[in-house]
């Protein structure tokens, strides 16, 4: 049974999560909405607590950093109608689109962690 995530495949969630919040901070400039002061914002701030979290999962994992990004990945999928800014689709579509992934990537890993039970099954 699998017990935890191998150190292969969390070192990958982690490069995956650098990634998207990688594309979420450049995404202001590269999809034209850098002059939209919410989304812009947001996405730099957001993206640059992703990238930062997930680095420093790599080199240390805790299950801290895991969290941390769950609830950013959650803020960016829920942040275009909150801060108002879901009517420009780039915007929102890339916010969303990073946020589902390292969400879902950071509870996977999470899920896995190495202090879940073996199956009693």
């Amino acid at each position: 049974m699998l017990k935890s995530l191998s150190l292969d495949r969390r070192t990958a969630f982690d490069i995956a999560n650098v990634v998207a919040g990688l594309g979420l901070l450049l995404s202001p400039w590269c999809l034209g909405f850098a002059a939209e002061t919410a989304a812009a914002g947001n996405a730099w701030l957001i993206g640059a607590a992703m990238t930062l979290i997930a680095l420093a999962a790599l080199f240390a994992f805790h299950r801290l950093e895991e969290w941390a990004n769950a609830a950013l990945g959650l803020w960016a999928v829920i942040a275009p109608w909150v801060l108002g800014f879901a009517t420009l689709a780039a915007a929102m579509w890339v916010h969303v689109i990073a946020g589902l992934v390292v969400a879902i990537l950071a509870g996977v890993s999470l899920w896995s962690g190495d202090d879940r039970p073996y199956s009693t099954a």
